[in-house]
Protein backbone atom coordinates (compact mmCIF):
# COMPACT_ATOMS: atom_id res chain seq x y z
CA UNK A 1 0.00 0.00 0.00
CA UNK A 2 1.23 3.68 -0.79
CA UNK A 3 2.24 5.56 2.46
CA UNK A 4 -0.28 8.31 1.91
CA UNK A 5 2.44 11.20 3.32
CA UNK A 6 4.41 10.08 0.39
CA UNK A 7 6.35 12.94 -1.16
CA UNK A 8 5.01 15.28 1.29
CA UNK A 9 7.20 18.12 1.77
CA UNK A 10 8.20 19.85 5.26
CA UNK A 11 7.72 23.48 4.27
CA UNK A 12 10.20 25.05 6.27
CA UNK A 13 11.13 29.12 6.33
CA UNK A 14 13.59 29.02 4.53
CA UNK A 15 11.42 26.75 1.56
CA UNK A 16 8.98 29.31 1.82
CA UNK A 17 10.91 32.18 1.05
CA UNK A 18 11.87 29.78 -2.01
CA UNK A 19 8.67 29.82 -2.90
CA UNK A 20 7.34 33.15 -2.99
CA UNK A 21 10.56 33.99 -4.78
CA UNK A 22 9.64 32.03 -7.74
CA UNK A 23 5.86 32.73 -7.72
CA UNK A 24 5.04 36.06 -8.92
CA UNK A 25 6.05 39.27 -7.05
CA UNK A 26 4.26 41.53 -5.46
CA UNK A 27 4.26 44.97 -7.19
CA UNK A 28 5.70 48.00 -5.74
CA UNK A 29 2.07 49.32 -4.51
CA UNK A 30 1.34 45.71 -2.55
CA UNK A 31 5.00 45.73 -1.31
CA UNK A 32 4.38 49.08 0.46
CA UNK A 33 1.23 48.15 1.34
CA UNK A 34 3.26 44.47 3.25
CA UNK A 35 5.40 47.05 4.56
CA UNK A 36 3.07 49.58 6.52
CA UNK A 37 1.40 46.43 7.48
CA UNK A 38 4.22 45.16 9.22
CA UNK A 39 5.19 48.50 10.72
CA UNK A 40 2.21 48.22 13.22
CA UNK A 41 4.04 45.46 15.14
CA UNK A 42 1.71 42.30 16.99
CA UNK A 43 -1.38 43.30 14.95
CA UNK A 44 0.59 42.79 11.53
CA UNK A 45 0.34 38.88 12.42
CA UNK A 46 -2.88 39.25 10.79
CA UNK A 47 -1.63 40.00 7.29
CA UNK A 48 -2.11 37.28 4.56
CA UNK A 49 1.02 35.84 2.95
CA UNK A 50 2.37 36.85 -0.21
CA UNK A 51 1.77 33.48 -1.82
CA UNK A 52 -1.41 33.36 -0.22
CA UNK A 53 -2.56 36.85 -1.64
CA UNK A 54 -0.90 35.31 -5.48
CA UNK A 55 -3.47 32.76 -5.25
CA UNK A 56 -6.44 34.86 -4.58
CA UNK A 57 -5.74 36.81 -7.48
CA UNK A 58 -5.35 33.72 -9.62
CA UNK A 59 -8.56 31.76 -7.83
CA UNK A 60 -10.46 34.56 -8.46
CA UNK A 61 -9.38 35.08 -12.15
CA UNK A 62 -9.80 31.25 -12.57
CA UNK A 63 -13.52 31.04 -11.72
CA UNK A 64 -14.56 34.14 -13.32
CA UNK A 65 -15.92 35.73 -10.48
CA UNK A 66 -17.63 38.70 -10.99
CA UNK A 67 -19.30 39.58 -7.60
CA UNK A 68 -16.99 38.59 -4.49
CA UNK A 69 -17.18 39.16 -0.45
CA UNK A 70 -14.90 39.52 2.54
CA UNK A 71 -15.22 38.91 6.20
CA UNK A 72 -12.04 40.25 8.12
CA UNK A 73 -10.42 42.96 5.49
CA UNK A 74 -7.68 44.22 8.29
CA UNK A 75 -5.59 46.60 5.74
CA UNK A 76 -6.34 45.61 2.75
CA UNK A 77 -3.80 43.87 1.39
CA UNK A 78 -6.52 40.03 0.45
CA UNK A 79 -9.19 42.50 -0.67
CA UNK A 80 -6.48 43.94 -3.04
CA UNK A 81 -5.33 40.66 -4.20
CA UNK A 82 -9.21 39.99 -5.03
CA UNK A 83 -10.19 43.05 -6.43
CA UNK A 84 -7.13 42.64 -9.26
CA UNK A 85 -8.66 39.58 -9.87
CA UNK A 86 -12.05 40.98 -10.83
CA UNK A 87 -12.91 42.11 -14.06
CA UNK A 88 -13.38 45.75 -14.85
CA UNK A 89 -17.53 45.51 -13.50
CA UNK A 90 -16.81 43.62 -10.49
CA UNK A 91 -17.66 44.55 -6.76
CA UNK A 92 -16.25 43.01 -3.88
CA UNK A 93 -17.81 43.59 -0.30
CA UNK A 94 -15.46 44.08 2.17
CA UNK A 95 -17.21 43.32 6.24
CA UNK A 96 -15.10 44.62 9.02
CA UNK A 97 -15.30 45.81 12.76
CA UNK A 98 -12.41 48.21 11.95
CA UNK A 99 -12.24 51.63 9.84
CA UNK A 100 -8.89 52.54 11.55
CA UNK A 101 -7.48 49.58 9.50
CA UNK A 102 -8.77 50.07 6.69
CA UNK A 103 -8.54 52.90 5.60
CA UNK A 104 -4.63 51.99 5.30
CA UNK A 105 -6.15 49.52 2.50
CA UNK A 106 -8.45 52.22 1.03
CA UNK A 107 -5.31 54.99 0.02
CA UNK A 108 -4.01 51.65 -1.44
CA UNK A 109 -6.65 50.78 -3.67
CA UNK A 110 -7.05 53.92 -4.96
CA UNK A 111 -3.31 53.75 -6.20
CA UNK A 112 -4.05 50.37 -7.85
CA UNK A 113 -7.21 52.03 -9.58
CA UNK A 114 -9.27 49.08 -8.00
CA UNK A 115 -10.85 51.57 -5.11
CA UNK A 116 -14.33 51.74 -7.08
CA UNK A 117 -14.68 47.68 -7.28
CA UNK A 118 -14.18 47.95 -3.36
CA UNK A 119 -17.38 48.63 -0.84
CA UNK A 120 -16.28 48.27 2.61
CA UNK A 121 -19.35 48.06 5.47
CA UNK A 122 -17.67 49.18 8.77
CA UNK A 123 -19.78 47.01 11.62
CA UNK A 124 -20.60 43.77 13.55
CA UNK A 125 -19.67 41.52 10.75
CA UNK A 126 -22.56 38.51 11.40
CA UNK A 127 -25.31 41.22 11.68
CA UNK A 128 -23.86 42.44 8.48
CA UNK A 129 -23.74 39.12 7.00
CA UNK A 130 -27.19 38.21 7.94
CA UNK A 131 -28.27 41.61 6.68
CA UNK A 132 -27.53 40.14 2.85
CA UNK A 133 -29.93 39.84 0.18
CA UNK A 134 -30.65 36.13 -0.28
CA UNK A 135 -31.16 36.24 -3.78
CA UNK A 136 -27.83 38.12 -4.45
CA UNK A 137 -25.24 35.42 -5.12
CA UNK A 138 -22.06 35.60 -4.66
CA UNK A 139 -18.81 33.86 -6.81
CA UNK A 140 -16.39 33.74 -4.36
CA UNK A 141 -15.60 34.77 -0.70
CA UNK A 142 -12.70 34.83 1.58
CA UNK A 143 -13.22 34.74 5.49
CA UNK A 144 -10.14 35.66 7.68
CA UNK A 145 -12.16 37.27 10.65
CA UNK A 146 -12.94 35.84 14.40
CA UNK A 147 -12.51 32.22 14.52
CA UNK A 148 -15.16 31.15 16.62
CA UNK A 149 -17.35 32.97 14.22
CA UNK A 150 -16.28 30.87 11.00
CA UNK A 151 -19.34 28.49 11.27
CA UNK A 152 -21.78 31.44 11.10
CA UNK A 153 -19.94 32.58 8.64
CA UNK A 154 -20.37 29.69 6.62
CA UNK A 155 -23.45 29.12 6.93
CA UNK A 156 -24.45 32.99 6.27
CA UNK A 157 -22.56 32.80 2.89
CA UNK A 158 -23.19 29.16 1.40
CA UNK A 159 -26.33 29.73 0.92
CA UNK A 160 -25.67 32.88 -0.63
CA UNK A 161 -22.99 31.46 -3.28
CA UNK A 162 -23.47 30.52 -6.31
CA UNK A 163 -23.34 26.59 -7.83
CA UNK A 164 -19.82 25.70 -8.19
CA UNK A 165 -18.77 29.20 -6.27
CA UNK A 166 -15.84 29.33 -4.12
CA UNK A 167 -15.72 29.93 -0.09
CA UNK A 168 -11.91 30.55 1.26
CA UNK A 169 -11.46 30.25 5.37
CA UNK A 170 -8.05 31.37 6.37
CA UNK A 171 -5.78 30.42 8.97
CA UNK A 172 -7.40 26.32 9.53
CA UNK A 173 -4.58 24.72 11.00
CA UNK A 174 -3.90 27.15 13.36
CA UNK A 175 -0.02 27.00 13.29
CA UNK A 176 -0.33 22.85 13.28
CA UNK A 177 -2.00 22.75 16.56
CA UNK A 178 -5.18 21.69 14.83
CA UNK A 179 -3.24 17.68 15.77
CA UNK A 180 -2.39 16.78 19.20
CA UNK A 181 -2.64 18.25 22.29
CA UNK A 182 -1.91 21.95 23.12
CA UNK A 183 -1.88 24.29 25.94
CA UNK A 184 -3.69 26.72 23.69
CA UNK A 185 -5.80 24.33 21.53
CA UNK A 186 -7.21 25.91 18.32
CA UNK A 187 -11.16 24.43 19.29
CA UNK A 188 -13.01 26.88 17.21
CA UNK A 189 -10.65 25.33 14.19
CA UNK A 190 -10.91 22.26 14.96
CA UNK A 191 -14.56 22.59 15.07
CA UNK A 192 -15.32 23.93 12.29
CA UNK A 193 -13.01 22.09 10.09
CA UNK A 194 -14.99 19.13 10.84
CA UNK A 195 -18.50 20.82 10.45
CA UNK A 196 -17.44 21.76 6.66
CA UNK A 197 -15.91 18.45 5.89
CA UNK A 198 -19.54 16.61 6.83
CA UNK A 199 -21.51 18.86 5.05
CA UNK A 200 -22.93 16.97 2.29
CA UNK A 201 -23.58 21.27 -0.26
CA UNK A 202 -19.18 21.24 -0.45
CA UNK A 203 -16.31 19.85 -1.49
CA UNK A 204 -13.33 20.87 0.75
CA UNK A 205 -9.59 20.56 0.41
CA UNK A 206 -7.25 22.13 3.08
CA UNK A 207 -4.35 23.50 1.59
CA UNK A 208 -1.02 23.80 3.88
CA UNK A 209 -0.09 27.64 2.93
CA UNK A 210 0.25 30.57 5.34
CA UNK A 211 -1.63 28.85 7.99
CA UNK A 212 -4.18 26.95 6.65
CA UNK A 213 -6.53 27.70 3.73
CA UNK A 214 -9.53 25.63 3.45
CA UNK A 215 -10.83 25.56 -0.43
CA UNK A 216 -15.20 24.96 0.12
CA UNK A 217 -16.75 24.44 -3.42
CA UNK A 218 -20.55 24.89 -3.25
CA UNK A 219 -21.75 21.76 -5.22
Amino acid sequence: MADPMGGQVNVTRELHAYMIEHGTPLDEIAAELVAETNALGDESEMLTTPDQAALLTMLTRLTGARRAIEIGTFTGFSALAIARGLPDDGSLICLDVSDEWTSIGRRYWERAGVADKIEVRIGDAHKSAAELPEDELFDIGFVDADKPGYIDYFEQIVRRLRPNGLLMFDNTLAGGRVVGQHEHDPVDRKEFNAYVAKDERVDVVILGIGDGLTLVRKR
